[in-house]
């Protein structure tokens, strides 16, 4: 099943094309940002695909954004992991392709480090200026942390997702909790973002996190 949903904000033609892709869970999430479509925001969809995805994923991308239209983006975003390694590095090497291939502007983000945005809020105010960690117990692994702190409105990533040694602590801890639809539309707007500014993106570093396998260039 999936779902789509547009926000109304003031935009204007002169948008740069811009699409978001979220594969870090079982559930896919795509976001487009289109300058043909002025009066809309964003464009959001998610789908509860989980396998399955390696034969949805390119029907589900271009159930937002027709494949004829692709050759006119202007920069990419993707969520990088931790999450399934496969469903992870799909998304990672379409939007690596797409970005090599039309020469634009990629960018990659954890997907703990969008959840941060959200999951700050659950700390008690005093705290919410300060580093923080989110955690995932992964079975017969151990745990997968990564270190945030929103500073200036904006959330740094200060370690990156990463399997603790066994026995090591770490403290105020909030547990990973996925909301797809609201991580890819705020990767979608940190591209927004990157794009404004010019800042230079490109493809080859952004790579799949997988904290308990390495991975080398896709």
């Amino acid at each position: 099943m999936g779902s789509v949903a547009t926000r109304s904000c003031g935009t204007h033609m002169s948008r740069p094309l811009l699409m978001a892709l979220h594969s870090s869970s079982e559930t896919f999430g795509v976001a487009v940002q289109d300058p043909l479509l002025p009066q809309e925001g964003p464009r959001v969809a998610v789908f509860d695909d989980g396998r399955a995805l390696s034969n949805t994923l390119i029907g589900r991308v271009a159930a937002l954004l027709p494949q004829e239209r692709w050759s006119d983006l202007e920069g990419l975003a993707v969520a990088t992991g931790p999450g399934g390694f496969t469903g992870t590095r799909l998304s990672v090497v379409m939007a690596r392709t797409l970005a090599q291939q039309l020469n634009c502007r990629l960018i990659g983000v954890s997907s703990y480090a969008l959840m941060a945005a959200r999951l700050v809020e659950q700390l008690p105010p005093e705290q919410r200026r300060s580093p923080f960690w989110i955690q995932r117990e992964l079975p017969r692994r151990g745990w997968v942390a990564g270190c945030y702190q929103r500073v200036d409105g904006r959330i740094e990533e200060i370690r990156a997702p990463h399997l603790l040694p066994p026995g090591q602590r770490v403290e105020p801890v909030l547990a990973a909790e996925e909301d797809v639809a609201a991580d890819v539309e705020r990767l979608l707007a940190l591209l927004g973002q990157a794009h404004s500014l010019e800042t230079a993106a490109p493809w080859q570093p952004v790579l799949p996190l997988y904290p308990t396998s390495p991975v080398g260039p896709v």
